[in-house]
């Protein structure tokens, strides 16, 4: 959140944005809050995001990254941690730290902080923004994204430089060498002396569309260039192409497009000596549409038992795999590349990248070859809808080697994206069946008389969620006792009701609310245990009345003992009628309680933020369930007292019936993105109960 605390400071009004021209966070959910429990923290997020569109000429001097933590971070997804790119101008930058250059890893929300990849990646574009006259981050907005994309967007394998030559002189005493192939590999190990391979690009431009070259030594030293020479094949002055390339974890590599490049005759690759080292370099001229594959992604309901797959027989350095209709965050892959080569020796490791055209979150396997290596196919950031781009699957092979893809749907990752996406509006979802349940049940309490049991009432009513309550309840071993009615208002409960309205307008709203929640649960165990212990004493009498009555028609003789059982038989059914009172109202105040534990759960970030700042000041303020919780407070208190024979005859019991049907609607309809809403419809449906009690 330290990121967004920044963010909000240039909404200040004495704030002078001109004071801070470079902003880094990491995995700060930028976009929205990862749970919006309350008013004040989604109005925060409005007021944050709205100054920074409606003021975005004015932040035009700050540059601002955002490092998300990809898949392994399970608190902030990275969709939320992506700044929005005005049109304005192009002063954001958001990437995933599985992309991000010599990281190539996925980080939790704990260690993006402290992994030493990340880390490095940060102090290097920290040394490469000092500006060298003031000392100080360099005033140029342009220089702070060029550094910034140097080191977390695409890195050529070189030194940062600002303005980097545009010529070079090749010299030395190195050795020329023309290629005219289309196709080129070169070994170095111990070389002594130094070379330049050249490769004439006008017998290639007719039949080849790129050119693509890799190169094993991981140095920053330059080793491609474009000469200009018609003549001859030798130059002495030369573009140098290495700032076309891109760094991977185990090659540097670089495709150029020929049409690109009119005046360039020449591709020379500089091998220097090499004493003690050893690497590869390879370098192939070939048409896109031959290393360029489509393979359509499997459907979400194969359910992974069906596959796509695609042979690549060609044997070239590049591959392109294009994977169709994969634009969904919904979507998800398992890919499984399985490689087979020619011979058995030994290989340079082949390099998967999954390349996401619309945002910076690709994702980067190294794998043995000959292997079968997995790869995880998801998305942070659904395709825009102005975009027509295709994810891609780049595979740098060794040539001599055969690669078959595989794909299929992986259902255990579609739920995980799911979770991932939507598992802040679950307790919406939970709220409403439960609530469409206690509809139910004051609906059969109204046509029947009897309170439907809540289990019962929710596959009835909430279909087709089924969802089973989470109740857990402490039994305490009390004696036996009555059942009695009692008045729902009395000077005793009235100020408790006071006191605990008190507590909370004075000190905090959830706390309050947790006070009534664990009174609540207390009078619904001990009306547990009381229901049961009436059962077994009211099973006993029965099992003693029918043994009275058996020995009775078998023995007439002892006709008259046996009329000490007719009072207790008498009162038979008066008991019964109460009993089943009892158990009306236990299953109605097991489904309020349930419904009460989600507005408590809602509520325990306000009063764990209230603990933890006791020490400094013992009311909340401001506090975003204080209102609620006094009305709540109000409600509970009568609730907790009341029964289901108060309820039957109330001349608003229909209304209270149908009402939690479209409170269910409008929960789900304006409650899931903003959860602080969820108790405003309980409540309201529970203030109509009340009612019930008294009209």
């Amino acid at each position: 959140m330290g990121g967004l605390v920044a963010r909000a400071l240039l909404t200040l009004k004495n704030f002078k944005p001109e004071l801070i021209n470079l902003l880094i966070t990491q995995a700060t959910p930028h976009v929205a809050p990862v749970m919006p429990l309350d008013k004040y923290l989604t109005d925060f997020y409005t007021a944050v995001n709205n100054h920074w569109i409606l003021k975005a000429q004015d932040l035009r001097n700050l540059t601002t990254l955002s490092v998300a933590g990809g898949f392994r971070d399970y608190q902030v997804r990275s969709g939320l941690a992506f700044l929005p790119r005005l049109s304005q101008h192009d002063s954001a930058l958001s990437v995933v730290s599985s992309a991000v250059p010599r990281a190539w890893a996925s980080t939790d929300h704990l260690s993006i902080v402290w992994c030493k990849e990340l880390i490095l990646a940060t102090i290097r574009a920290f040394f490469d923004l000092i500006d060298e006259n003031t000392r100080q981050i360099t005033e140029d907005p342009k220089k702070r994204m060029s550094v910034l994309n140097h080191h977390f967007v695409r890195h050529p394998a070189k030194m940062f430089e600002e303005n980097p030559e545009a010529f070079t002189n090749l010299t030395g005493a190195f050795m020329w060498i023309t290629v005219k192939g289309s196709k080129w590999t070169y070994s170095v190990y111990n070389d002594s002396d130094g070379k330049y391979f050249s490769f004439p690009l006008e017998s290639h431009r007719k039949s080849y569309s790129h050119v693509y070259c890799e190169n094993s030594m991981l140095d920053t030293s330059s080793w491609i260039f474009g000469c200009m020479n018609t003549n001859s094949s030798m130059c002495l002055e030369a573009a140098d192409l290495s700032w076309r390339a891109e760094l991977l974890p185990t090659t540097k590599v670089v495709m150029l497009k020929l049409v690109d490049y009119p005046s360039l005759s020449h591709i020379v690759i500089q091998v220097p000596p090499a004493v003690g080292n050893k690497y590869t370099l390879g370098c192939e001229f070939f048409k896109e549409d031959s290393r360029t594959v489509q393979l359509p992604v499997t459907h979400l309901f194969s359910f992974g038992l069906s596959s796509n797959k695609i042979l690549l027989n060609s044997t070239g350095l590049l591959y392109n795999v294009q994977l169709q209709h994969f634009n969904q965050i919904y979507q998800a892959f398992k890919i499984y590349i399985d490689s087979h080569c020619q011979s058995l020796r030994e290989r340079k490791p082949s390099v998967y990248r999954l390349h996401i055209p619309w945002s910076y979150e690709d994702s980067i396997t190294v794998a043995k070859v000959p292997s079968l290596a997995e790869i995880s196919a998801r998305l942070h950031i659904a395709q825009p809808p102005n975009d027509s781009s295709m994810p891609e699957l780049n595979i740098y092979s060794s040539p001599d080697c055969q690669y078959e893809v595989i794909l299929k749907t992986s259902l255990l990752q579609v739920l995980g994206q799911i979770v991932r996406f939507h598992a802040g509006a679950f307790p919406v979802y939970i709220v409403s069946n439960i609530l469409l349940t206690y509809g139910g049940q004051l609906s059969t309490l109204r046509s029947t008389g009897q309170c439907s049991d809540f289990s019962l009432e929710l596959v009835r009513t909430a279909k087709p969620y089924k969802v089973e309550p989470l109740i857990s309840i402490v039994v305490f071993l009390q004696g036996p006792t009555e059942l009695q009615k009692d008045k729902l208002i009395t000077p005793r409960r009235l100020c408790g009701m006071v006191s605990l309205a008190l507590v909370s307008w004075t000190t905090c709203g959830a706390f309050a609310v947790l006070i009534i929640y664990l009174q609540y649960l207390f009078k619904v165990v001990k009306l547990h245990v009381t229901v049961r212990a009436e059962q077994n004493m009211h099973n006993r009498d029965s099992g003693h009345s029918k043994e009275t009555s058996q020995n009775s028609s078998t023995h007439t003789v002892k006709a008259q003992s046996s009329v000490d059982s007719i009072p207790e038989a008498t009162q038979s059914p008066s008991n019964s009628r109460t009993l089943a009172e009892a158990v009306n109202s236990l299953k109605m105040h097991i489904t309020i309680l349930n419904l009460f534990t989600w507005i408590v759960l809602l509520n325990l970030p306000s009063l764990i933020y209230w603990l933890k700042n006791l020490r400094y000041n013992i009311r909340l303020d401001p506090d975003p369930c204080r209102s609620t919780a006094v009305i709540l407070i109000c409600i509970l208190e009568i609730l907790m007292n009341s029964s289901t024979s108060e309820v039957k005859s109330s001349k608003l019991l229909k209304i209270a019936a149908k009402v939690p049907l479209p409170l269910s609607v409008a929960m789900l309809a304006f409650g899931r993105m903003h959860l602080y809403r969820v108790p405003h419809f309980v409540t309201f449906s529970l203030l109509l109960h009340v009612l019930c009690c008294f009209v």
